[in-house]
C-alpha cells in the first residue's frame, strides 16, 4: 500500500461521494415533482443529469489514464458536479424546464467521476496481494451509499424539503474533494511511458471492451440491467404515494435494496471464489427481474420483500462485475474501461428513467412489468454474447 495514503481514506471518500450521488438521484425526483407537480419532468430531469455521462465517461476516462496526479482531476470533477447540482437546484422552478434538464446534463459529465473514475484508482492503493479484498471493499461502498442516500433524501425532504435534499446531495460530494486530492500520483514508469494520442486512446478502450468477450458480456448484461433500474427510480415517487403514503416513503425502497445488497455482498466475501464472477452477474439480472415482478403487485408487503430481493441481485453482481473488469483490463487502460463502463451504465439508467416516467403515469404495475422484462432480457443477451463470442 502506497505510503502516506491509506485505503481507509480511500473508502471513506467513496463512501461520502457515492452517498451523495445515490442521494441526488431521488432527491431531483422528489424535488422535480413537488416544484413542477409532473412525473414527466421530473424523470426528465434525473435523466438529464445521467444520460450525459455517455459523453463524459470515456473522456473522463482517457484523461485519467494520462494524468500524472489523477486524483486532482478526479477531485476537480467531484466539484464540479456539486457545483451543478447547486445549480440545477437554484434553476429548478425559476427556469423553463428544458433549462434546467439542459443544467441537469451539463452537470452530469463529470458523474463517472464517482464510480468508475474512483474504482480505477484502486490498483495504486491496494497493490500486490490486498487487490481482491480492496476490491470487495470498494464494491461494498456502493451499497453503504445506497443504503445512506436514498434514506437521507426521503428522510430530508419530508422534514426539511426536497430542495434542502438536493443541497445535502451536493455538500457530501464536496466533501470527497480532498480524499480525491490525495489520491497516489502514476509511477515513475508510467509517467515515462509515450502517451496515445487521445483519439486513439478513446478507441482503444472500446475496443477492448468490444474485442473481449467475457469483458464485453458482463457489460452488456450490467447496462441493461441499469436500465431496468431506471424504470424502477422513475416510479418510487409513484410507489412511494401510492403504496406507502407518501413520495417521500418510496425512496426509502432504494435503502432496503442496498441493506440486502450488502448482507448479500458480506456473505459472498467469505467465499469468494466459490462461483464465478461472470455467471453472478447474469444472475443478478434474473433476481433483479423477479423482484420487479414481484413488486409489480402494488402491495405494501411485498414492495417491501421486492426492494429486499432486489438487492440480493444488485449487489453481487457489481462486486462480480469490478472482479471482471480488473481481471480483464489493461493496465494501460483501466481508468477508460472503468469510466467507460460507468458511463454506459449511467446512460442505460437515464434511458430507463425517461422511459418509466411516462409508463408509470399511464400504469405503475405496467412500467414495473416492463422493467422486470427489461432484466430478464439483460441476463439472456448476456448468455447469447457468451455462445456467439467465447
Amino acid at each position: 500500500m502506497p505510503k502516506g495514503y491509506s485505503i481507509r481514506s480511500y473508502l471513506a471518500g467513496a463512501v461520502a461521494a457515492r452517498a451523495g450521488d445515490e442521494m441526488s438521484g431521488p432527491a431531483l425526483l422528489l424535488a422535480g415533482l413537488a416544484l413542477t407537480g409532473s412525473t414527466t419532468d421530473a424523470s426528465s430531469l434525473l435523466a438529464g443529469i445521467t444520460i450525459s455521462a455517455a459523453i463524459g465517461g470515456p473522456v473522463l476516462g482517457t484523461l485519467l489514464d494520462r494524468a500524472a496526479r489523477p486524483g486532482r482531476l478526479l477531485a476537480g470533477a467531484l466539484a464540479l458536479y456539486a457545483a451543478g447540482l447547486s445549480a440545477v437546484l437554484v434553476g429548478l422552478g425559476r427556469l423553463p424546464i428544458a433549462c434546467t434538464v439542459l443544467l441537469a446534463a451539463l452537470t452530469g459529465l463529470p458523474g463517472p467521476a464517482l464510480s468508475g473514475g474512483w474504482t480505477a484508482q484502486l490498483p495504486r492503493v491496494a497493490r500486490d496481494g490486498h487487490l481482491p479484498r480492496a476490491n470487495a471493499l470498494d464494491a461494498m461502498t456502493f451499497s453503504a451509499a445506497s443504503l445512506a442516500g436514498p434514506a437521507l433524501a426521503g428522510g430530508v425532504a419530508q422534514t426539511l424539503g426536497a430542495s434542502t435534499a438536493v443541497a445535502v446531495s451536493a455538500a457530501l460530494v464536496a466533501t470527497a474533494v480532498p480524499a480525491a486530492w490525495r489520491l497516489p500520483s502514476r509511477s515513475g514508469a508510467a509517467r515515462a511511458a509515450r502517451p496515445t494520442p487521445a483519439a486513439g486512446a478513446l478507441a482503444a478502450g472500446f475496443r477492448v471492451i468490444l474485442r473481449r468477450p467475457l469483458l464485453a458480456r458482463a457489460t452488456l448484461t450490467s447496462v441493461v440491467s441499469c436500465a431496468a433500474q431506471g424504470m424502477l427510480a422513475a416510479c418510487v415517487p409513484l410507489l412511494g404515494a401510492q403504496v406507502l403514503g407518501a413520495a417521500g416513503r418510496g425512496a426509502l425502497l432504494f435503502s432496503c435494496a442496498a441493506a440486502s445488497a450488502l448482507v448479500a455482498n458480506a456473505v459472498l466475501a467469505r467465499r469468494p471464489h466459490s462461483v464465478a464472477p461472470d455467471t453472478i452477474v447474469r444472475a443478478g439480472a434474473l433476481v433483479q427481474a423477479a423482484a420487479l415482478a414481484l413488486a409489480a403487485t402494488g402491495r405494501p408487503a411485498t414492495l417491501l420483500v421486492a426492494a429486499l430481493v432486489l438487492g440480493v441481485g444488485e449487489g453481487p453482481q457489481l462486486t462480480a462485475l469490478f472482479a471482471v473488469r480488473h481481471r480483464e483490463a489493461p493496465d494501460h487502460l483501466r481508468g477508460q474501461i472503468f469510466t467507460t463502463g460507468a458511463s454506459l451504465k449511467i446512460t442505460a439508467f437515464a434511458l430507463g428513467a425517461a422511459v418509466g416516467g411516462p409508463l408509470a403515469a399511464w400504469s405503475l404495475p405496467g412500467a414495473l412489468t416492463v422493467a422486470a422484462g427489461t432484466a430478464a432480457g439483460a441476463a439472456f443477451v448476456g448468455s447469447w454474447i457468451g455462445r456467439e463470442r467465447v
